[in-house]
């Protein structure tokens, strides 16, 4: 699908946006049950960040990352076990072939169960270890600074990912140095694997503890584009920005959403037939919308 086109209004963006992230579950879900292995759940949850990361609000092409421009923002997918979703995401935006998501897990396939830089061009660093993707982060948004670089950084995490003690030194440090041109955004799906997020270790105050760790804080529906478009506008506070994006996991289809089980499920065939019958729905609604 591509970018949303330059001269798009709002309306016209957000709807583009949602055709893309429709369609990135489609394809998402067909490719978990051909490979029988992925993370559907926190995947879904995260797929309207990427769409509107990847379609409008990051200076990025496919172009620029393949001459591997300087300028270009990046970002750090610290959730690694969603791979599957940034591949998708990747697709739909024209960064790799559409037909390499059949590959997906497969024996010497560049589609791993995690992100892998050395094996596609647009992901910007290995991630697995839950813990390690804002560290990185706040690394390139220092280089950045160094360079003297007015490019972007962004980091999608996990809320259970945020008991990793690692996550809060990179806080500290992000605010200690007032990296104002980087965003962690925080899929805050309140479930992790097996169990509610507030049962394993609970993260409240949230808010209150990142304001607290100097960074300006914006809470928004995650799983609606117009408020995440405007959530992931460039900063002005001198701050760095923490988007805490409040979604369900899943989202939305209705025998996965808000659901635990669908952190590592693979569907069967039957369920990827009733996923995407809900999700053609949409797409049916949208397009009509369109018209």
């Amino acid at each position: 699908m591509g970018r949303v086109p330059a001269d798009a209004g709002d309306a016209d963006a957000v709807k583009h946006l949602e055709l893309a992230a429709t369609e990135v579950r489609r394809r998402a879900i067909q490719t978990v049950g051909s490979a029988k292995a992925g993370h559907l759940g926190g995947e879904f949850s995260i797929t309207d960040a990427l769409v509107t990361l990847y379609l409008e609000v990051m200076n990025i092409s496919p172009e620029a990352v393949e001459r591997r421009d300087p300028e270009r923002d990046r970002l750090v997918l610290s959730k690694g076990h969603a791979a599957n979703a940034l591949y998708t995401a990747l697709a739909v935006g024209g960064y790799i072939h559409p037909g390499a998501l059949r590959t997906f897990l497969q024996p010497e396939s560049m589609l791993n169960g995690h992100p892998a830089r050395n094996k596609i061009t647009a992901v910007e660093a290995n991630t697995g270890p839950l813990g390690h993707g804002l560290p990185i982060a706040v690394g390139m948004a220092i280089a950045a600074r160094v360079d003297g670089s007015t490019r972007r950084t962004f980091c999608l995490l996990g809320d259970g990912e945020l008991q990793e003690g690692s996550n809060w030194e990179a806080f500290m440090t992000g605010g200690h140095h007032r990296l104002e041109r980087l965003t962690a955004l925080v899929d805050r799906n309140r479930l992790q694997q097996g169990a509610k997020v507030e049962d394993t270790n609970d993260l409240e105050p949230l808010h209150d503890k990142l304001t607290a760790f100097g960074w300006e804080v914006r809470e928004v529906d995650g799983n609606d584009i117009a408020e995440l478009r405007q959530a992931l506008s460039p900063v002005g506070s001198g701050k760095p920005v923490a988007v805490i994006a409040h979604t369900d996991k899943g989202y939305p289809v209705s025998y996965m959403r808000d659901n635990v089980s669908w952190h590592h499920k693979v569907p069967t065939h039957e369920q990827v037939e009733q996923a995407l019958s809900e999700l053609d729905a949409i797409l049916a609604r949208l397009t009509e919308e369109e018209k």
